[in-house]
């Protein structure tokens, strides 16, 4: 449940009385029951920026009945993208949440800019801190600046690792499967090509031709008549 933690202490002094309490037993109870929101259990796995279970009462139009109610967070699953972390972030947001990040500029502006008494989730304070440090490390290291002639060179130097990765690679699957289907193919052509050209001649040479067919069947006709 969320409830503020004022009214609590309220509700507990109108109950025991606060004369009816020994001296120092106030100070105690102050330290225990927090004076901020207390988290419900499902705000500690995502980050809801603030929004939690209200209560109220619901009214009737007739007769003005009161009846007590809750209005629960609009809760989402998204996937943040960190830059920091180069990956995405699977959480559990409110919709102000998702408001508060596209305000700030991303997730790791907006748990960079937001306090660290704002956060009142676990994951949020986990989040907030790693990303703190992952900064951290990374404003320490040294930074170096290229000249656009050695950019050019290291392009070039990256091209060549592709292309020679992909030669070691054609040259892994020819040894691991023979040919390639490409090169079976056009070999197949190749082959089919030559038989045709071997055979188209013999045609001619001595076999049976179809024109020498027709003028058989016209000598025949010829010597029935």
């Amino acid at each position: 449940m969320a409830f503020r933690g004022k009214e609590m202490m309220k509700k507990v002094l109108k109950r025991v009385g606060e004369n009816n309490l020994a001296p120092g037993v106030k100070e105690t109870l102050e330290k225990c029951i927090p004076k901020s929101q207390v988290v419900m259990g499902r705000a500690h796995r995502g980050i809801f920026a603030g929004r939690h279970i209200r209560f109220g009462n619901q009214v009737s139009e007739d007769g003005g009945n009161k009846s007590r109610r809750s209005w629960k967070p609009n809760v989402q699953e998204k996937r943040l993208f960190s830059y920091i972390l180069d990956r995405h972030i699977r959480v559990k947001v409110t919709t102000h949440a998702i408001r508060c990040i596209d305000k700030a500029g991303g997730i790791d502006e907006y748990l960079l800019k937001t306090p660290y008494h704002k956060m009142d989730t676990e994951m949020g304070l986990y989040w907030k801190s790693k990303i703190e440090k992952l900064y951290e490390e990374l404003g320490k290291m040294e930074v170096v600046f290229f000249s656009p002639e050695d950019e050019t060179k290291f392009e070039q130097g990256f091209k060549q690792l592709k292309l020679e990765e992909r030669a070691a690679r054609r040259d892994f699957r020819r040894q691991m499967y023979g040919t390639s289907g490409k090169e079976k193919l056009a070999g197949e052509g190749q082959a089919s090509d030559q038989a045709t050209q071997e055979e188209s001649p013999r045609i001619g040479d001595g076999h049976w031709h179809a024109d020498d067919h027709d003028q058989a069947h016209n000598q025949q006709l010829v010597a029935y008549s």
